[in-house]
């Protein structure tokens, strides 16, 4: 397989204010939210990012489509790194990476019809030649996505959440781009309409051979979508493997709790399912060696003492974590 994207050790740090009565002579925090990151996304693939709501997922996804300014790290997208890159340098790749935001609504502008949402991006990345191309260009999306041609004469409001999320969908497919990133794009949908719209999603990314990144936080959706799932940590990626493997064979603590978390039916296994006990660090204030020592049941003194890094085997199973090899092979037993 050909590399589309390259991250290596990713940073994205903020400098937040001093609270109140703090002496000016102490440094502001620095809020790490992601802080080390790295993966790799094939040209066709679905990496998945998964994790507890403020691990940093999704500033992984803003970061890389410029929407925050990274601190450190690589992002080779083509043979470019991104990172560094002006507004400007990065205009002409905007066609190529493009994002499906969490909201909809707000992701479109309410004062314009559907056309005009969907041609501005054609106008601006040349794509269209004149307004007889864009609307057929247009129309042709909208029926991919599910939606009547007729639909692009008006505005969002006249839409479901559903429906709008498949125009933005559609935003973004018009361009046929390289790259997408979607940030948590169905979550925000009635469960009932998450599957038709992440079908949509399926059947649009199969059909067209885009990579992209799946950023979210229900595991049963990212267990259908992704090829690759990549779990994420406190501001760190602790486990990356194929789909199936990981959820066949967990080899992190994090992740095998995640897994436990799942609901299941049978009432019987309910109370038999380890819990995921307490809540993660803050990420101003990150303990020391593994961030999840103090949440693991089985942390010792060399957890608290050295970052695990995350190592690859030979079936492509990467983990970061002291004891994986006794976990994976306690898991499969």
């Amino acid at each position: 397989m050909t590399t589309l994207l390259d991250v290596r050790a990713l940073k994205t740090h903020f400098t937040l204010k001093r609270r109140p009565g703090s002496t000016w002579f102490r440094p502001k925090p620095i809020l790490k939210a992601v802080d080390g990151v790295s993966f790799t996304i094939d040209v066709g693939e679905v990496l998945a990012l998964v994790g507890e709501s403020g691990c940093g997922k999704s500033t992984v996804g803003r970061t890389l489509v410029k929407l925050e300014r990274a601190t450190g790290g690589q992002a080779m997208f083509g043979g470019t790194d991104i990172l560094p890159l002006s507004t400007k340098a990065f205009r002409p790749l905007r066609r190529q990476i493009q994002m499906i935001f969490q909201d909809p609504f707000a992701s479109l502008n309410p004062r314009l019809t559907i056309e005009q949402t969907l041609a501005e991006p054609l106008r601006i990345h040349g794509l269209a030649t004149n307004r007889t191309a864009s609307r057929k260009r247009i129309g042709a999306m909208l029926e991919q996505v599910g939606l009547a041609p007729d639909a692009m004469h008006r505005y969002p409001h006249a839409f479901s959440g559903g429906q709008r999320q498949r125009i933005g969908i559609a935003r973004v497919m018009v361009l046929a781009p390289d790259l997408i990133v979607a940030d948590e794009a169905v979550s925000a949908l009635d469960v009932s309409v998450q599957a038709q719209v992440l079908n949509v999603l399926k059947d649009l990314q199969r059909d067209s051979g885009v990579a992209m990144l799946f950023i979210s936080h229900d595991l049963g959706v990212v267990r259908h979508v992704g090829d690759r799932v990549a779990v994420m940590y406190l501001g760190r990626i602790v486990e990356i493997a194929r789909t199936k493997a990981l959820f066949e064979r967990p080899a992190h603590p994090y992740t095998q709790l995640l897994l436990a978390s799942i609901p299941r039916l049978d009432p019987a296994r309910r109370g038999l399912r380890p819990k995921l006990m307490g809540e993660p660090a803050s990420a101003t204030a990150m303990p020391s060696g593994c961030a999840f020592h103090p949440r693991c049941p089985h942390a010792n003194q060399r957890c608290i003492d050295a970052t695990p890094e995350l190592e690859t085997r030979a079936d492509g199973h990467a983990v970061a974590c002291h004891h994986a090899d006794k976990l994976t092979a306690g898991h499969a037993a």
